[in-house]
Parts: C-alpha cells; structure tokens; sequence
C-alpha cells in the first residue's frame, strides 16, 4: 500500500440539498458556494465555447474547461440495456447519500484516499424529474493525454511489460476490495506515461474477499475479446493476457 505520507488526501467537500436538488462539490477546485444546474448543463458549456470534444459509451460526456484552464469530463448518467428505449436518464430513489451519483462521488474520495489510480471528483448532482425519480450528472477531473485502452490498442501495441503493469494495477483495486461494475477495455485509460487509471464507478463498491475478483478478470477479457472480433486491427493476443496475469499474481497482495 501507498505510504501514509504519500496518499492524494481528500478535498473538503460541499453538501446541499434543498429537497428537490441535491449537490456534492469539491470545494478546493469550485470554492465555498453550491455549483449551479447551469454547472452540470450541456447546452451551457457548449455555448461557451468550453468543450473540447466528447467521450464515446452509454454515458453522455464532454470534456470541458474550467475556470483556470482545468480540465474535467461532464457526465450524464443514461441507462442501457432493453430499459433505455423506455427510460433514458431517470432513476428511482430518494435524493441522499445513496443515490448514483453521491455514491459514486464519495466513493472516488476513498479510492483517492488509499492511493488508487482514479480521477478526482469535482462535483455531482442529483434533481428531481417527476414522482420518485431523478435525473444525475457527475464532474471529474480529466486524464489529460489519456485514451481508453481500447483506442490505445486499436492504434499500436502495448509492450509485455505494461501488460504486466496493467495486471499489477488491477490487482491493486481487488487487494483493496474494489469491485468494479463494468470493467472492460474503455474504462481502462493508459497516459503518455503508461500509467493505466480506472474510471466509471457508477455502482461499483467495496466487496469482501471472494470469487468476484476472477469473475472481473473475466469480464475484463470478454471485453478484451469483443473489441479483437469487430475491429478489423486491434493489438491484443494470447501471450499479452498471460502477462497480465502474471503481473497480477505477482502483485496481488502485495499492498
């Protein structure tokens, strides 16, 4: 594990909630005062000419730029599967600490808190649309010169040694207990670097030990394998995955 000194200790953090709104924000990147809706609209930022382009996936996302010149990713939180063509962005559930978004939010503080490669949370909100059901959006900060691994692989090859490193990195979120929801090869980001980082953690958690670990490993190749069968040049073969396992097996533990 990280050492103590070491650790990207969390930011003080802005709560409100007005009974139809409900806010979290790191007040050392925003300040004191609650974010705005006009902070988590779309239409807005493209106004303002402060887009930079626009991530690829279910989730609605824009990179945008702050105050500063910072760099974050915009996200809204849109449902998949068979339910999307009746329900897009709407959730069932009470405004608190335990709906999507603030999950998700105060969960990046505790992976940041034990060293874990993930974005910081800027801010998120939840709004009530009609009835019990809420709309969501979550502010992070943005990788800059990162790509999904999956971009990464389908321009050039990983080397057997970052291979190994992307197993150690993995290995380090399930010694800690992280589960990961949807891990697969675009919420991997590599940097010009080569330091891999994990993003999405909308329903992700904390688990006890268990076979979810080997059951995410799998998960991880399924995805893995899909983006080999439907584009025509991806750099990805049996010999790269065995050395990410060894970097896992190697490190699993270790923290």
């Amino acid at each position: 594990m990280t050492a103590a000194s070491e650790l990207d200790l969390p930011d003080p953090v802005g709560r409100h909630d007005d009974g139809a709104r409900r806010v979290v924000w790191n007040q050392a990147e925003l300040g004191p005062a609650c974010p705005s809706r006009a902070f988590f609209d779309f239409g807005d930022w493209q106004a303002s000419g402060r887009v930079e382009g626009q991530g690829i996936g279910r989730g609605q996302a824009l990179f945008i730029v702050g105050e500063g010149g910072a760099r974050w990713v915009l996200r809204h939180y849109r449902r998949g599967g068979v339910i999307a063509h009746l329900n897009a962005d709407r959730y069932l559930g009470p405004l608190n600490d335990r709906c999507r978004p603030m999950r998700e939010f105060d969960l990046l503080i505790r992976l940041r808190a034990i060293g874990l490669d993930v974005p910081r949370p800027i801010a998120a909100q939840a709004v009530r649309s009609t009835g019990l059901a809420y709309r969501a959006d979550l502010v992070t900060e943005r990788i800059v010169g990162s790509s999904p691994l999956a971009d990464h692989l389908g321009r050039s090859r990983l080397a057997q040694i970052h291979w190994r490193h992307l197993g150690q990195t993995l290995a380090r979120f399930h010694t800690c207990g992280v589960w990961h929801a949807d891990l697969n090869a675009r919420n991997v980001l590599i940097d010009a670097a080569d330091r891999f980082y994990l993003i999405d953690f909308d329903r992700a958690r904390f688990r006890a030990e268990g076979s979810w670990r080997q059951a995410n490993l799998k998960r991880f190749r399924r995805s893995l394998d899909k983006f080999a069968g439907r584009w025509a040049t991806f750099h990805f073969t049996e010999a790269d995955w065995q050395a990410l396992l060894d970097g896992y097996r190697e490190a699993f533990g270790r923290w």
